[in-house]
């Protein structure tokens, strides 16, 4: 008997009442797709990796994965039904409760969200006795029953580098750039600023030519849309499409030649920072807009442009003040919390780069860079909870962490569920559910879609900002391989 007391455990739903932060109103779960892939399902719900199904997470059943929609035709297809509670996988019960909110204490996946993905990437070992078989312990209707899913091992599991080394992210990395190149507009836009940030560097990061063509339609864009001058009342945040457009750009160039109460009082406040729009419009200067356009200054300065040191030895200064002395970035550039406090990384990743990327000589850019990646390898935890834009964040967190080696070990292999589990049946990957709770909708796996490749290709150092020397041959010559694992200072 599987204690149905023990998986409904009501203790704790008053104690810390998962690794989203859901709300009694609804959110996330009421949160739809009006079109798309996931537009049959009723409501923003986890995405259980290639079985097909999604789940809610409920504080009455902290112990259960609770099935709001199957997909036709994948391994759950027929076997289970829209609300079973999934208590256990491979024969045993799920042993921690879920929990639920934002902060340094409830992040992570803990609970049936990390044991099921857990259990996914076991059956899928092709060196299990039996491997393909996922064995599911389910609560319908108030009874116990054991079902098995077929899930095979097409993609197997990933190895103990990953994505380096690892067979299981080279055949996701290759599906999901070909998704990636199907979707892409007719104007070369892959959809919106995160899109068009990570999407071409995806493509970029592949280090094969015969994608640039998509890359420079996405560049050509990028190009037609940004301007010297913009008026902020016809186009929304453009500051967001100024950086990635920086980014890309330089990235291109050198593959292919060789809050309204945030606006600063005084002449100095926020001095140094961007924010979303150009001068001091949307919520004023902003840590994350700020590293972004650090890195794209370091980027364009390797491009031959002259850059302005003195205003981005600003830039710099802005996220230093927005640094706690553990190298974590807050919001903006007063430093909030102790000094040893964090939340989500995202900025903190964007800073860590910006820093390594630096032009200038002073070993004060490197050592930044490395302080930034160092906290984010101590604190791998947030990586999907990301401010604002979660899946933009997890590029730059990882990207950030990218500088030590050892803290992009530490966020990948703390983060494996997410990769185990945001992969679709089709083989597309999903935008689950945050604590920001933003961002959903129908071009969700468009998004996930395009960060998650672009994680998955750092290692291959084919970007000048993962380890590739501005002064290497381009893309359409043949050049040594990198090594397997990101460089840093």
């Amino acid at each position: 008997m599987w204690a149905i007391a023990c998986v409904l455990s009501p203790w704790l739903a008053a104690r810390v009442a998962a690794q989203v932060h859901y709300h009694e109103g609804g959110q996330p779960w009421n949160q739809r797709a009006r079109s798309g892939p996931d537009a049959e399902v009723p409501g923003w719900y986890y995405n259980l990796g290639i079985t097909g199904m999604r789940a809610e997470l409920v504080a009455e059943a902290p112990k259960s994965l609770v099935v709001r929609h199957v997909f036709a035709g994948t391994p759950a297809s027929g076997v289970v039904v829209v609300g079973d509670h999934i208590v256990g996988a491979m024969g045993k019960p799920f042993r921690e409760a879920h929990r639920n909110g934002y902060g340094e204490e409830v992040f992570g996946a803990t609970g049936p969200i990390e044991e099921f993905a857990s259990a996914l990437e076991a059956a899928q070992d092709r060196t299990a006795s039996a491997a393909g078989k996922l064995p599911l312990m389910l609560l319908r209707d108030g009874k116990e029953l054991a079902v098995t899913l077929d899930v095979g091992t097409t993609y197997g599991n990933f190895g103990a580098n990953y994505p380096a080394d690892c067979a299981k992210s080279t055949r996701i990395v290759a599906e999901l750039l070909e998704y990636l190149v199907k979707h892409q507009g007719a104007d070369g836009s892959f959809g919106n600023p995160v899109h068009d940030t990570f999407a071409p560097l995806a493509l970029l990061a592949s280090g094969e030519p015969r994608y640039l063509p998509e890359v420079e339609r996405c560049v050509r864009h990028l190009a037609a849309t940004t301007k010297a001058s913009d008026d902020a009342a016809k186009q929304s945040l453009p500051n967001w499409t100024y950086m990635a457009a920086a980014v890309v750009m330089s990235e291109y160039y050198l593959a292919t030649e060789s809050h309204p109460h945030s606006y600063p009082t005084g002449p100095r406040d926020s001095h140094g920072g961007w924010g979303h729009n150009p001068g001091f419009e949307g919520y004023g200067p902003i840590a994350m807009i700020t590293a972004q356009g650090a890195l794209g200054y370091a980027l364009m300065s390797r491009c031959g442009i002259k850059i302005d040191r003195a205003r981005h030895d600003a830039a710099y200064e802005f996220l230093k003040r927005g640094s706690g002395p553990n190298g974590y970035v807050w919001y903006g550039d007063r430093k909030g919390g102790g000094d040893d406090d964090w939340a989500d990384m995202g900025r903190t990743g964007a800073a860590a780069i910006a820093h390594f990327m630096s032009p200038y000589p002073e070993a004060a850019y490197h050592a930044r860079a490395r302080l930034h990646a160092t906290v984010i390898g101590k604190h791998p935890q947030s990586f999907p909870d990301t401010h604002g834009s979660p899946a933009m964040g997890m590029g730059y967190t990882a990207l950030g962490a990218s500088v030590k080696p050892a803290s992009f070990r530490k966020l990948m292999d703390a983060n494996r569920w997410w990769f185990a589990l945001a992969q679709c049946a089709d083989g597309t990957f999903y935008y689950q559910p945050n604590r920001d709770n933003a961002g959903y909708g129908s071009d969700a796996r468009m998004t996930a879609s395009s960060v998650t490749a672009f994680i998955l290709l750092l290692p291959k150092q084919s970007l000048v900002m993962t380890g590739r020397s501005a002064a290497e041959a381009s893309l359409d010559a043949p050049r040594a391989t990198s090594g397997s694992a990101p460089v840093g200072p």
